[in-house]
C-alpha cells in the first residue's frame, strides 16, 4: 500500500522519542497549548461553539475525552471536533507561512483528546504535537494547496494522523493506513475561504483534525487505506496538486531524522485576526497613536503583499463584511476599525462594530488598497503591509511593519504569552484558576495524568 513520501511521513511519526526532544521544542509546545487553550476559551460562548457543543451532548461517554469549559465528555473524535472549533473560532491562534499557510495548533485539541480519553502520558502528548508540527509545516513548505483551489486543513490532517499514531504507538505500516484513510477520502475544498465566510471556516480544521484521530482509531483496529496516497493514479499529488509533487529539499529533516525543532518557526497571534494582517495592526496603531483624534482621517491607503491581497483583500465580501469570519479575514476592514478605535479585541468584529455607519463610510469612501511588488517579494519571510494615512489638515503619516510581535523573527516572550492567556480567560475564570491551569500547562511533562487540568478548564 506504500508510497514513498507516506513511508517518509510514518516512519519519522515512529522514530521520534521522548528523549530525542530538544528542551527548547518541549518549552514551545507546552507555550502553544497554554495559548490554545486561551483562546479557545475566549470563544466559548460564540455561535459556532456553541453549535458544536449542542452536537456533542448528545454523545456523551463517562469514560470519555473532555469537552473543554464543561464537565462533559464524549467520544475522542466528537472532543476533538469541538475543542477544535473552540481554538479556531475567534481566529487568534498560531500560524505558519510558507507555499501554503497553516494554523498548526489546530491539531492540539485533537491530540490532546486522544491522550486523555487513552489515559497517555504527558509526555507522549508533548512528543506527538512536536511530531504533528514537524510533519505540518514540512508539508507547507513542500507545495502549496491553495494554488490548486485546496484548503490548507488537508496537511492538518495528515499532521494529525502523524501525531495520533504515535501516540497510539501504532506500527510505521499502521501509520501508513492512519494518514491514507485521514487524506483520500475527506480532500478539503479552498470554498470554506472564499467570499462571504461561514461558520464553517472556524470548523474546517477541526473536521480535518476529527478525521485524523477517526484514521488513527481505525488503523489501530486493523482497517487498510487506499494504496499509494500520494503518487497513485488518482492519489493526493493528482487530484490536490495537478501533478505537482512535494518539494524534496522541504522534507529533508524528515527524511534524514532530524530532532523535531519546526515549532520554533512558527508564529503565536498578537492580535485577533488573520495572520496576513497582523502587520498591518500593528502599523495602524502606531499611526492611531500618532493622529491621536481618528476624525482627522481622510484618507486611508494600504500596501501590501500577494498573499494578503489574495486571501483577505481581493473578494468584494471584504469590502462589505457582513460576518465575524468575513471581518476578521478582512484587511481593509481591519485596518479601519484599527484607526477608529485605537485598538483590536474580540469586540472588534461584533455585529454592532461590523455594521457601525463610521466604519462602512470609512471602507466605501475613504480606502484604497494595492498589491506591492516590492512588498510581495519580502513574503514569506515577512508579512510587510504599509499604511498610508493623509490628515484633514494636510499632513502624509507612513508605518510599514514587516515583523509583527509574535512572529518567530519577533517572537513574544513567556511573560506575553501568559498575559494573553488570562486575557482571554477574564471572562469566564477568576485569577486563581488562570494562573493554576498555566501553571499546570507549563508544567505538563511533570503530571501524572489529565484529570486535574481538565477539572480546572471548566467555566
Amino acid at each position: 500500500m506504500s508510497d514513498r513520501y507516506s513511508q517518509l511521513l510514518a516512519g519519522y511519526a515512529h522514530a521520534v522519542e521522548w528523549a530525542a526532544l530538544p528542551p527548547e521544542t518541549v518549552h514551545e509546545v507546552k507555550r502553544r497549548v497554554l495559548d490554545s487553550i486561551g483562546v479557545a476559551i475566549a470563544a466559548f460562548a460564540e455561535d459556532a461553539p456553541k453549535a458544536v457543543r449542542k452536537y456533542a451532548y448528545a454523545f456523551p461517554v463517562p469514560d470519555g475525552a473532555t469537552l473543554w469549559g464543561t464537565p462533559v465528555r464524549s467520544t475522542p473524535e466528537v472532543a476533538a471536533f469541538v475543542n477544535g472549533v473552540m481554538v479556531r473560532y475567534l481566529d487568534f491562534n498560531d500560524t505558519y507561512l510558507s507555499r501554503e499557510p497553516l494554523h498548526p495548533s489546530d491539531m492540539i485539541p485533537a491530540l490532546m483528546a486522544l491522550a486523555e480519553w487513552r489515559r497517555c502520558p504527558p509526555q507522549e502528548f508533548i512528543v506527538a504535537v512536536a511530531v504533528a508540527y514537524e510533519v505540518g509545516v514540512a508539508l507547507c513548505d513542500a507545495a502549496s494547496l491553495r494554488a490548486h483551489g485546496w484548503d490548507h486543513v488537508n496537511y492538518i490532517a495528515v499532521g494529525t494522523a502523524c501525531g495520533a499514531a504515535r501516540l497510539l504507538g501504532l506500527t510505521p505500516a499502521q501509520t501508513e493506513h492512519a494518514i491514507a484513510i485521514a487524506t483520500i477520502p475527506h480532500a478539503a475544498m479552498r470554498q470554506t475561504r472564499a467570499g462571504e465566510l461561514s461558520m464553517w471556516k472556524g470548523a474546517a480544521a477541526a473536521n480535518a483534525a476529527r478525521n485524523a484521530v477517526f484514521a488513527a482509531l481505525l488503523a489501530e483496529a486493523g482497517m487498510t487505506s487506499p494504496f499509494q496516497p500520494f503518487t497513485g493514479e488518482m492519489g493526493f499529488f493528482r487530484q490536490l496538486l495537478d501533478g505537482e509533487v512535494f518539494d524534496e529539499a522541504a522534507l529533508r529533516g524528515l527524511a534524514e531524522g532530524r530532532p523535531p525543532r519546526r515549532i520554533l518557526d512558527t508564529y503565536i497571534k498578537y492580535w485577533p485576526v488573520e495572520y496576513h494582517a497582523q502587520s498591518a495592526v500593528d502599523a495602524a496603531l502606531q499611526l492611531r497613536r500618532e493622529l491621536g483624534d481618528p476624525a482627522r482621517v481622510a484618507a486611508v491607503h494600504i500596501d501590501t503583499f500577494r498573499a494578503a491581497y489574495e486571501i483577505i483583500a481581493k473578494d468584494p465580501e471584504k469590502w462589505e463584511p457582513r460576518t465575524r469570519e468575513t471581518a476578521d479575514h478582512s484587511l481593509p476592514y481591519i485596518v479601519a476599525v484599527a484607526l477608529l478605535d485605537g485598538r483590536v479585541t474580540r469586540e472588534s468584529f461584533s455585529p454592532e462594530r461590523i455594521w457601525d455607519p463610521r466604519v462602512r463610510d470609512l471602507l466605501k469612501h475613504r480606502v484604497t488598497l494595492r498589491e506591492d511588488p516590492d512588498l510581495t517579494k519580502q513574503y514569506p519571510d515577512g508579512i510587510p503591509n504599509r499604511i498610508t494615512v493623509k490628515t484633514s489638515d494636510g499632513r502624509t503619516l507612513v508605518r510599514e511593519v514587516r515583523y509583527p510581535r509574535g512572529h518567530a523573527r519577533n517572537p513574544m516572550t513567556d511573560e506575553e504569552v501568559i498575559a494573553k492567556f488570562r486575557a482571554n480567560v477574564a471572562l469566564y475564570w477568576t485569577a486563581e484558576q488562570a494562573d493554576r491551569v498555566a501553571d499546570l500547562v507549563l508544567h505538563l511533562e511533570g503530571l501524572t495524568g489529565w484529570d486535574e487540568l481538565m477539572t480546572w478548564l471548566r467555566i
